[in-house]
């Protein structure tokens, strides 16, 4: 997955001095963009609310073009496809992101849940599972529900 990610950015954004530091900003990138399409998968129906959801999310996260959009979103398919779960993907996030942020991430995974303006159980349980993966208690994942269902006016 890292030599995937370095092509990519190499190819894709140009690199800093400290190109240690910017891999795993990248990886942390791919990692969300694969829960992100985790999620709108969780219910086996994609539609497209749910990818301009990620999308917008992706654009205002981590200030990506939309051609490298795009191609992240293609890269985080390609691992998800070789992925045997989760782990892979929640381990960076464990690794690289505070609390506040990981809490982030999980009302991101609400904006996509709700996207399409219907919760799926399957959609809840996938961000039940993955709020436990990534270390946010019961509390913050409800709160996070909440706040995004205030957003979004839903």
């Amino acid at each position: 997955m890292i030599s995937a990610i370095r092509q990519f950015f190499e190819k894709n954004i140009k690199s800093s001095p400290d190109a240690s530091d910017k891999l795993s900003e990248h990886s942390l990138q791919l990692a969300t963009a694969a829960l992100l399409i985790e999620m709108m998968r969780a219910d086996a129906e994609i539609n497209d609310e749910e990818k301009t959801a990620i999308t917008k999310i992706i654009r205002s996260k981590f200030s990506l073009s939309a051609t490298e959009i795009a191609e992240l979103i293609k890269l985080a398919e390609e691992e998800i496809f070789k992925a045997t779960g989760y782990f892979e993907f929640t381990s960076l996030i464990n690794k690289g992101l505070s609390h506040e942020e990981k809490v982030t991430v999980v009302e991101h995974l609400w904006e996509v849940a709700f996207s399409d303006t219907s919760l799926d159980k399957h959609e809840e349980y996938m961000v039940r599972k993955i709020s436990g993966l990534i270390y946010v208690s019961h509390k913050d994942f409800i709160n996070a529900k909440l706040r995004v269902k205030k957003r979004l006016s839903i």
